[in-house]
């Protein structure tokens, strides 16, 4: 099989170092690897490539890279499921963290954001005499979470971390719930209160890179929406984030459809007329496209609302 590798170059030990793009052609057997096909030109074709590898096996995590525009693990990847027809193959470093070298990333500020969920177990009382201990039963759960290796695959197509780096990050976020549900760990509330603040489990967009991109189907999305759930049942105090979530599911309840305006108003509420009044530029853009319906008592029959209600109320019971 015949393909070319465009792979991302950073040197900064240029002059005037800038990203550039380099591509490799090589003949490779369609079973191997994405990583296969880069040691390949590393070792026969250009050995100042500079990347990371360790296991070759996805259980290290040290060779998240993007590949054709979505991250994930080189090892992982195989040369025929993103070129079955010898396409190009554009390799690129992981976003949202420093570039140290070609397909290398400084992953500091990833360490920093796990290391800021405090994630080791916190017990209450006097320590045993050999180990904390729970059920297996009472751990199952966690088995998905647990099966996190750190790769960091999700952080790099994170799109709130594009635009908001104190955003702590799906992998910290996943991490915390790992404790937040341990039925060993004692500091839930804390934990949570931690969390419900700016640049933690709401100000995910759930946009669900981090679920196509996570080579080890941890679903870090699906553990954020766990920590905003057990935060309001906790009655962690109100955010535009937890009001958002209960107005959403009032209005529907009530209304049978969603009413943007009223949404707005409610999750802010007169304490952030500012950030109503900074959204008027994208309303007015919005009515123009027929984007936002107006805004009534009614937008649905009393039948149809009446069967959403019952919806809800199932919802409720089998919950």
């Amino acid at each position: 099989m015949h393909t070319t590798l465009r792979v991302r170059r950073f040197n900064p030990e240029h002059d005037h170092p800038s990203a550039y793009y380099q591509e490799y052609n090589l003949d490779v057997d369609p079973g191997d690897s994405v990583l296969d096909g880069l040691i390949k030109v590393r070792e026969t074709i250009d050995d100042s490539l500079t990347l990371r590898c360790s296991c070759r096996g996805a259980i290290c995590g040290s060779c998240g890279m993007r590949i054709n525009g979505h991250a994930t693990l080189a090892c992982k990847t195989k040369m025929v499921s993103v070129a079955s027809e010898g396409e190009i193959i554009q390799i690129e470093p992981m976003n949202n963290m420093p570039v140290i070298k070609d397909l290398v990333t400084d992953m500091a500020s990833f360490w920093s954001k796990i290391r800021q969920v405090q994630p080791w177990l916190q017990p209450q009382g006097p320590p045993p005499e050999a180990e904390y201990t729970a059920p297996p039963q009472a751990m199952s759960h966690l088995h998905g979470v647990m099966s996190c290796i750190m790769c960091g695959v999700c952080v790099s197509d994170c799109t709130v971390l594009e635009v908001d780096s104190q955003f702590v990050g799906p992998a910290a976020l996943a991490k915390a719930y790992r404790f937040v549900a341990d039925p060993r760990d004692s500091a839930t509330s804390q934990r949570l209160k931690t969390l419900n603040q700016p640049g933690g489990m709401w100000d995910c967009t759930r946009c669900m890179e981090c679920i196509q991109v996570c080579p080890k189907g941890v679903v870090p999305m699906d553990k954020i929406m766990s920590l905003r759930a057990k935060s309001m049942a906790e009655k962690i105090p109100a955010t535009c984030g937890s009001r958002h979530a209960e107005v959403f599911t009032d209005i529907i309840k009530h209304k049978g459809i969603l009413d943007e305006p009223m949404l707005a108003l409610r999750t802010f509420g007169l304490k952030h007329v500012e950030r109503l009044l900074g959204m008027i530029p994208m309303v007015i853009q919005s009515v123009l496209k027929g984007k936002v319906p107006l805004s009534g008592p009614l937008h649905r029959p009393l039948s149809s609302i009446r069967h959403i209600q019952r919806l809800f109320k199932r919802a409720r019971t089998k919950s």
